[in-house]
């Protein structure tokens, strides 16, 4: 499979040699067929070197507020239970007062909600957990993150600007749970993976082991050594595992499954969720300096910044990049989905350069797979 591009095999094994990380996956499929699924280097370095394969499991990381969180918001609003525009404090009344009045559904999966970006509420639930014993992963922990979110205050107007808010996204986890009466991870389960076929998507309940062969991401003072099967984002971690915003664990096949699920219903070639819905939430909205869709994000390079996507994928392109090193772009235009999916966080996350390694990466598979492109 790979052997036909060898360009793409060198600079992933490059990528390895150059420490951009010790180990990755990289799925790209062309009008709906796998051209590249390839594993390189090593799931872990410490305690022990494990080597990489297409069947690692993965912290996905933010790569769960498109793939689980929103999904599961399209779902809801497809069977109308759920309004974009309806304000949250229809369904989180806790989270209401002054200006909290005005934002909607459609606002946190947007990033212009004016909550904060993140905040280290996973602090508060280890200074409890002192008094407590069990107390970090429980469900009053949880509560105790959700009450901090809801009676925080906001940093600038809803809707005047866009700052990525993994706060947000907790919210839309809680708002769901509301809506369906679910836990999150039970309703994406249910009507999310298990309709897609996605055997190997799912989250991990805090200090709940679950069998499989997973990439490890980063050593962690507090909880005592590499995180492994766990999820690494800490606020998530202190919430039981489960959250909006973090805490989904997949393969690189079960995100092509997924993708090529989105293509089609993009297409109106596939009811689980409907063609126009589909297209609100990969198109990017109006808000100012943004180059966000509804829980998708766009290439940004025609706002001046370099995007993540490189240079090469069209405008219609939409993706999301998970901070454990996990990517996700899709390009209808292009009919192409690249999946990278990488631990550049083992044994710490001070290791950045998968930033210009990615879009490059990105830039090549187009030229590779598409004849006539050209950087």
């Amino acid at each position: 499979m790979t052997n036909a591009f060898p360009a793409i095999l060198k600079a992933l094994n490059n990528a390895v040699d150059e420490g951009v990380f010790p180990g990755a996956v990289l799925l790209a499929a062309w009008r709906g067929e796998v051209r590249v699924h390839e594993a390189v280097g090593f799931a872990a370095l410490k305690p022990r070197k494990i080597s990489m394969t297409r069947f690692t499991i993965f912290d996905l990381a933010s790569l769960t507020k498109p793939i689980a969180t929103t999904t599961a918001v399209m779902r809801l609003v497809d069977r109308g239970a759920l309004d974009i525009d309806d304000p949250v404090r229809r369904w989180i009344p806790e989270f209401s007062g002054g200006e909290k009045d005005r934002i909607r559904v459609r606002d946190l999966l947007n990033h212009c909600s004016g909550l904060r970006a993140w905040e280290p509420l996973y602090k508060e639930v280890i200074k409890t957990a002192k008094r407590r014993n069990g107390y970090v992963g429980s469900p009053d922990a949880k509560q105790q993150v959700l009450n901090r979110i809801h009676h925080g205050r906001l940093v600038y107007p809803p809707g005047a600007m866009s700052l990525y808010s993994d706060l947000g996204f907790v919210l839309l986890g809680e708002i769901i749970e509301r809506v369906s009466g679910l836990g999150l991870d039970r309703f994406c389960r249910d009507q999310v993976f298990r309709p897609l076929g996605l055997k190997r998507s799912f989250f991990i309940r805090t200090g709940k082991p679950h069998a499989g062969r997973f990439a490890a991401t980063e050593r962690s003072d507090w909880r005592r050594g590499i995180v492994v099967g766990q999820v690494h984002d800490d606020n998530a971690y202190a919430m039981g595992g489960i959250a909006g915003h973090a805490g989904l664990f997949a393969t690189a096949a079960d995100l092509n499954r997924f993708s090529q699920t989105i293509l089609d219903a993009l297409r109106g070639r596939n009811p689980f969720v409907s063609q126009k819905i589909v297209e609100s939430f990969v198109t990017r909205q109006t808000t100012p300096g943004s180059s966000w869709g509804l829980g998708w994000d766009t290439p940004s390079g025609s706002s001046g910044a370099p995007s993540s996507s490189g240079r090469l994928l069209s405008a219609r392109s939409f993706g999301h990049l998970g901070f454990t090193g996990t990517s996700l772009w899709i390009d209808p235009e292009k009919d192409l989905t690249i999946i990278l999916l990488t631990n550049r966080v083992h044994p710490t996350s001070r290791n950045i350069k998968i930033r210009k390694f990615r879009p490059a990466l990105h830039d090549l598979v187009v030229q590779e797979f598409i004849p006539g492109i050209r950087s």
